[in-house]
């Protein structure tokens, strides 16, 4: 299975590169997923400050337990892929608590035995999210003890040019949360993140006949 969805990643990459430098078109599936994490309302749930349910994006009412913002980033993009019938680490794996840093450091370690393949970069990202492939954007935190932050790449029909200078187009849940804004603006409270190019990006095949 698992080398299928290389496959199918290695096949979209390959396309990829055989089109020209102007923004790529949008796919249907790629406009079917998008509708699935944007029915998610991450807008309106996965609220900072409070402790939520990570599934549901809903507050629970548990006591958040330590200090800090308590942003839901990493749970977000757990719900979206779960919605998307791909598995990324998540609870009870692991606890909500820098679960980012975690997923960042699951992807780059056995990522590959869940059917996720590394990017390249941000154009490549965002190319493979067009195609309809659930697309990751994450960044670890040099000091383990902080939160990393991590985003899902969502299909944008902007410019090489504009991805070069923000970044792909991402749906996120943090400080503040966005059904869309660029990845810079998303990522701006980890300033390492952009200026020193510290967030990698993962791809996973999505089988859409199961999307709702």
């Amino acid at each position: 299975m698992y080398r299928a969805l290389a496959c199918a990643i290695a096949a979209a990459l390959a396309l990829l590169l055989a089109t020209s430098s102007t923004a790529e078109d949008i796919a249907p599936a790629a406009r079917k997923a998008a509708a699935a994490i944007d029915a998610l309302n991450v807008e309106q749930r996965w609220p900072a400050g409070v402790h939520v349910d990570w599934a549901s994006g809903e507050p629970d009412g548990k006591p958040v337990g330590s200090s800090g913002k308590h942003t839901h980033c990493s749970a977000f993009v757990a719900a979206a892929a779960k919605q998307l019938g791909v598995y990324i680490l998540r609870p009870p794996r692991h606890p909500q608590a820098l679960l980012a840093n975690a997923q960042y450091d699951w992807l780059e370690s056995k990522g590959a035995k869940e059917g996720w393949q590394p990017v390249r970069d941000g154009a490549e990202a965002q190319a493979l999210a067009n195609r309809g492939l659930l697309v990751v954007a994450a960044y670890r935190n040099r000091n383990d003890h902080k939160p990393g932050h991590i985003a899902i790449v969502r299909p944008s029909d902007k410019s090489r040019a504009a991805i070069q200078s923000e970044g792909p187009q991402v749906t996120q849940a943090g400080g503040t949360n966005y059904r869309s804004t660029s990845l810079k603006q998303g990522f701006a409270a980890h300033p390492l993140a952009w200026t020193h190019n510290e967030v990698r990006y993962y791809a996973h095949a999505i089988d859409l006949a199961a999307v709702r």
